[in-house]
C-alpha cells in the first residue's frame, strides 16, 4: 500500500507541476490554447490571471512533494483535499472535465494514503 501512495500522490504532484508549465508558460501558445480551449484573444487577456493560478498548482505539487517525501501523511492528506476542492470547484465554475483530470486521481491517491495510514 505504501507504494501505491506513493505513486498516486506523486502522480498528482506531477500532474500539477503539467498545470503549472501550461498556465505560466504555454497558455498563450497552441498547446496551451487548445488544453483549455481558448482563442488568442481570451488568451492573450487572461494571460497574468493564468500564470498566477499555474503558481499555485506549483504550490500544491511543492506541497505534495515535499511532505510525500518526509512520509508525513496526514500533510499529504491536507494537500490531497486542497486538490479535490479545487477540482470540485473548478467542475462547478469552468467544466466538469476537471473534476476527471484533477479529482480522480486525487481521489484514488487519497484512497491510498488512507488505508496506508489505516493499515488496512
Amino acid at each position: 500500500m505504501l507504494m501505491l501512495a506513493q505513486i498516486l500522490t506523486a502522480l498528482v504532484a506531477l500532474l500539477h507541476v503539467y498545470f503549472l508549465v501550461l498556465e505560466m508558460f504555454l497558455w498563450t501558445k497552441p498547446l496551451g490554447m487548445k488544453t483549455f480551449r481558448n482563442s488568442p484573444e481570451k488568451a492573450e487577456t487572461t494571460r497574468v490571471l493564468a500564470a498566477n493560478q499555474g503558481l499555485y498548482n506549483g504550490f500544491l505539487a511543492a506541497g505534495l512533494l515535499w511532505f510525500l517525501c518526509a512520509a508525513q501523511w496526514n500533510v499529504v492528506l491536507f494537500f490531497l483535499g486542497c486538490v479535490l476542492v479545487a477540482a470540485l470547484y473548478g467542475a462547478y465554475s469552468v467544466s466538469k472535465r476537471i473534476f476527471f483530470v484533477q479529482g480522480v486521481p486525487a481521489i484514488a491517491a487519497i484512497i491510498a494514503v488512507w488505508c496506508l495510514t489505516r493499515g488496512v
